[in-house]
């Protein structure tokens, strides 16, 4: 048995066929579902599911209570606030399931960009590099490199640095 370069806390559970990054750490109650890529460097916190087939770069941030569903890739350096929000499917029916890779739409965000806490990303867009995701703002189409987004649905309120400082209204 071979020691493993990462740390994956004992309640969480991480599926067969499963890449997970040196220095990587998994906390409580998080689940690595098959297929995923995980980088080096991250943090997944407490109760973040990560879906099937899914990509995170290198030094990425996940708060807890963030589910990363299938169709979503992270770069490196992004973060995740705390209980924000992916979808995968623009118009979900119960009553007519849409399961499986060929219904998801993709979803990318962009090296370096933050989603504040309880942010919503509808499916299909793209985050820009270092773009900044004000907490509860909902996303529901692509965001420029470098634009600070408010509200909802979420509108270019500025545009910010490389450390996220507001630079133009």
């Amino acid at each position: 048995m071979t020691k493993k370069d990462y740390f994956v806390h004992n309640s969480s559970c991480i599926d067969e066929n499963v890449k997970i990054g040196r220095d990587t750490k998994i906390w409580h109650y998080t689940h690595v579902q098959s297929g995923a890529i995980i980088g080096t460097n991250c943090v997944l916190g407490q109760n973040v599911n990560i879906g099937n087939n899914i990509k995170i770069g290198n030094y990425v941030k996940i708060q807890n209570n963030v589910s990363v569903y299938e169709g979503v890739e992270l770069e490196d350096y992004v973060f995740c606030g705390p209980s924000m929000v992916f979808t995968n499917i623009k118009f979900p029916r119960s009553e007519f399931p849409q399961k499986g890779s060929e219904y998801y739409q993709r979803t990318l965000v962009k090296k370096s960009a933050s989603i504040g806490a309880n942010a919503t990303v509808l499916c299909g867009v793209t985050i820009g590099e270092y773009a900044v995701i004000g907490a509860g703002s909902v996303v529901t189409k692509d965001v420029p490199d470098y634009a600070l987004i408010i509200g909802n649905p979420g509108k270019i309120a500025g545009y910010v640095d490389k450390l996220g400082k507001l630079v133009s209204q």
